[in-house]
């Protein structure tokens, strides 16, 4: 892919993003998914809207801590599927300014991303299990409802994709320039096991071609994801990191990983199964390796803080990436291929050698010979010496496992360097 629109090329020097997930799920704090996996009703759910009050909501905490992490922008959660929206809507009750809290949260979480130098996305979801006209489908709280299902037999998917516009609307007007319009989520053509009708959600129910046309006449420099079941600007891998460049139709796609900490998106109080600094970095640095970015989620508390374990993590990954930002930042794949147990990336003549398992003593880079005038570590500057396999040895030696002529060897210390991930900085010839 070599003509990139500015905003794409942004985007792709980007890499590492802050997704934030929060809404009233985060008072029961049991998974974003809270209504639909207990089968609440509206009433049951209630007792979230008539109590939040993120009174400790302070969005430039949040903003600082992801650019200090190494991110460099943030999606936030507009509307997820429970329905509450976090800003004042012309068209809903259902809003944060309709609870005791009163005030509009999307608005400072804007400012406060541009103060601290992030580009800007919105989250908004695509289902709505509290809109009076959204249908009981598959994925709805009510599904197994024979009553609700009766009466909601009559409800009208078009007068909630009006709905759903003029919410777009609203977010893409009110804010001034977005980055990213992030839609979540179409399940055209699904049905129940039983083989009722699923109400299987997709393009002629969002309308997505007039929702697409609209958000690019709004906003024209924004890129859009893939789940308008139309193709977007780029793809998103939930909770899996794809195995190399995504490929679409035999030509390369603009990708972007998301994933979690723990694997939750909301804030999830006993979920324990948090992922490691050191698996994260891991993850950041396989996505630019393959030409993706990473988008990773933190869930904030009720009262609108980050959870101490999500900033201590993102603190973790924000001391490798102040030493290695190079390495991923503006960085890309590499033609090349690397060493086993180790990723490339690569920015003009700057090959980056990142070592997921620490070698003994040596790192052989066969053909790599002739074309590296030096090596480094990336997080000190300390040299890192190279020799290169001589020919006429490696013949005699080939019977005990010689190494192939024009190899290229990196000397290593005993010692693995004390960051999550060691990078090798190799200026090319």
């Amino acid at each position: 892919m070599t003509d990139l629109t500015p905003s794409v090329a942004k985007f792709k020097d980007w890499r590492f993003g802050l997704f934030v997930h929060w809404g009233l799920y985060s008072l029961p704090a049991r998974h974003e998914w809270v209504k639909n996996r207990e089968r609440l009703t509206d009433e049951d759910y209630q007792p979230y809207f008539d109590h939040f009050e993120p009174d400790l909501y302070d969005p430039r905490a949040w903003a600082r801590a992801a650019r200090e992490a190494g991110m460099r922008y943030a999606v936030l959660t507009t509307k997820h599927h429970e329905g509450f929206c976090l800003w004042d809507s012309e068209v809903s009750d259902y809003t944060v300014a309709k609870t005791s809290w009163g005030k509009d949260l999307v608005g400072p979480f804007v400012e406060a991303c541009r103060a601290e130098g992030l580009g800007v996305g919105f989250y908004h979801s695509l289902i709505d299990w509290h809109h009076p006209e959204f249908p009981i489908d598959l994925v709805h709280p009510q599904r197994d409802d024979e009553e609700a299902i009766a009466k909601a037999a009559g409800r009208d998917i078009g007068v909630y994709a009006d709905y759903l516009h003029a919410q777009t609307r609203e977010l893409l007007t009110n804010y001034g320039p977005i980055d990213i319009m992030w839609f979540d989520f179409s399940y055209p053509g699904r049905q129940y096991d039983d083989g009722r009708d699923g109400h299987g959600k997709g393009r002629d129910d969002w309308r997505s071609e007039e929702l697409m046309a609209m958000v690019r006449e709004l906003q024209p420099g924004i890129l859009i994801n893939d789940r308008l079941d139309i193709p977007g600007d780029f793809v998103t891998p939930e909770q899996y990191q794809p195995s190399g460049p995504m490929i679409r139709d035999g030509q390369p796609v603009v990708w972007e990983a998301c994933q979690t900490l723990n694997g939750s998106w909301g804030y999830d109080r006993d979920n324990l199964d948090w992922k490691s600094p050191d698996l994260l970095v891991r993850m950041l640095i396989d996505s630019v390796s393959k030409d993706g970015n990473l988008l990773l989620n933190v869930g904030p508390t009720g009262r609108g803080e980050f959870d101490p374990r999500a900033l201590d993590t993102l603190s973790e990954i924000g001391r490798w990436t102040r030493l290695h930002s190079r390495s991923v930042h503006g960085a890309g794949p590499s033609e090349l291929e690397a060493p086993q147990d180790c990723r490339f990336t690569q920015r003009g003549d700057r090959l980056y050698l990142h070592v997921l398992s620490w070698p003994m003593q040596h790192l052989h880079l066969p053909g790599m010979a002739g074309k590296v005038r030096y090596a480094q570590f990336l997080h000190d500057a300390s040299e890192v010496r190279r020799t290169v396999t001589d020919p006429e040895q490696t013949a005699q030696n080939t019977t005990m496992g010689g190494l192939a002529p024009g190899t290229l060897t990196l000397e290593l210390p005993t010692q693995r360097p004390d960051v999550l991930v060691p990078v090798i900085e190799l200026y090319l010839t």
